[in-house]
Order: C-alpha cells, then sequence, then structure tokens
C-alpha cells in the first residue's frame, strides 16, 4: 500500500532549530548530508541557500506542492489544539507561547513549500523512505532523522529501528537521531533494545545531550557509527 496523504500530520522545523537538535558544528555543515523523513522541514531549503549540500527523503515528497500545502492546512489546527491543551509538555521560554510556535512552524513550512519545486527537479528531495534508501554505501558523510524514529514508538517495532539505523549508517559514515522521546512526551520504550540490538550488530552507540530542549526531557540524541576495523 502506497503512503495516504490523510495520513500523514506534515510539521517542519528550521535550519536553526536543526542545528541546535543534532548539535551541528561549522564543519559538519560541510559535510554531505542525507535528512530522513525530513517532511516540510526548510532544513534543506536554506542548506541550499547557503552553499551547502544536503539530499532529504521522505515518501511525502510524492505528492505536489498544492496537495502538502492543503494538507498543512488541514491539520495545522488540529496540532495546536494539542500543544494548547498539553502546554505543560513543553518549555516555553525561547518560543515564548504556542501562538509564537504556529508562527515559527508555519514560516519553515512556507519556506519548504517555496523551495520544493525546484528542489525536486535538482533531485534535493527524494521520496524514498526507511528503512530502504536508494544510495550506494558511504555516498553521505552525515545521515539526520528528526521526529520520526522513536517519535512513533507505538507505530513501528524495535526492529523496524534497528533496521532504519543500519540503513543510515550504511549509507553514512554517521547517523544522528532527534528526539529519544515518544510523540506524548515519555522516554521511548524502544531506545534500549535498539540500542541493545545496534551493538550486537557492531555499532558504537552514544547518546549525547544537546543545546536544544522544547518538549521537557528532549535534550538528548542518539550517535551511531560503524565500529572501525583494525
Amino acid at each position: 500500500m502506497g503512503l495516504k496523504l490523510e495520513k500523514v500530520v506534515p510539521w517542519g522545523r528550521s535550519m536553526t532549530e536543526y542545528v541546535r537538535m543534532f548539535h551541528l558544528k561549522g564543519s559538519d555543515l560541510n559535510l554531505k548530508i542525507i535528512d530522513c523523513a525530513g517532511g516540510p522541514a526548510s532544513f534543506n531549503a536554506e542548506m541550499n541557500s547557503q552553499g551547502y549540500q544536503v539530499v532529504s527523503c521522505d515518501p511525502i515528497y510524492q505528492f505536489s506542492v498544492s496537495e502538502i500545502a492543503k494538507r498543512i492546512q488541514q491539520t495545522y489546527s488540529l496540532i495546536m489544539n494539542g500543544i494548547e491543551n498539553n502546554q505543560h509538555n513543553y518549555l516555553w521560554i525561547e518560543i515564548e507561547s504556542p501562538a509564537k510556535l504556529g508562527e515559527i512552524r508555519m514560516a519553515a513550512m512556507h519556506q519548504f513549500l517555496e523551495d520544493f519545486p525546484t528542489g525536486l527537479e535538482e533531485k534535493r528531495y527524494l521520496t524514498d523512505g526507511l528503512p530502504v534508501l536508494p544510495f550506494q554505501a558511504n555516498q553521505f558523510e552525515l545521515a539526520l532523522c528528526s521526529h520520526f524514529l522513536f517519535t512513533y514508538s507505538d507505530q513501528f517495532s524495535a526492529e523496524f529501528h534497528i533496521e532504519a539505523i543500519a540503513e543510515m549508517c550504511r549509507v553514512a559514515k554517521e547517523a544522528r537521531i532527534f528526539p529519544l522521546l515518544n510523540i506524548s512526551g515519555e522516554p521511548s520504550p524502544l531506545l534500549h533494545p535498539v540500542l541493545s540490538g545496534l551493538q550486537q550488530q557492531g555499532y558504537v552507540v552514544e547518546i549525547k545531550q544537546v543545546p536544544y530542549e522544547f518538549q521537557r526531557g528532549g535534550n538528548l540524541l542518539l550517535r551511531v557509527c560503524q565500529a572501525k576495523r583494525d
């Protein structure tokens, strides 16, 4: 079965947030990056405008810009109502209110929508999704995944997570996944089984604190690399 757009709840983040979520340093921005499950984030658009290399993959990219824009409008109020009703799950410091959050997210998604047609032509946006990516081994240097793995722990098994992260590590030298909470804001129950499974397969795993916390407790990322061979 193909992806149905009515099942998608698009919610995009900015390059500024990506830099902090994934603790990206200046040297990291110069790497060849693949953004897995990128959705309507403006990260690709902003990076491209600054001369950096990013390829974003997400099955949502099979839909037209007008279809994605319509779906954003359809789901925006639903998302915002959920945030309004659960404000205690978030830290309202840098983003001072739900209204301000809505402005930031819509600005990022509008930037994505403006860039999307050109990015499709330039093959910066691809319709592929985890756990299978159409790239050669080590074609990228850094793989990122924001608010997909672990976020939907109730929909995807530990085996899916292990397979997806292993695929990220196949196409890139390093993978970073953020956050490590499920969608309700609790630590993902899959984290420890996934870490154990990856370690058993020879991957080096590390949990790192990052300079970003909007969901309470959501300031950790998972860094995974292939073990170095002698």
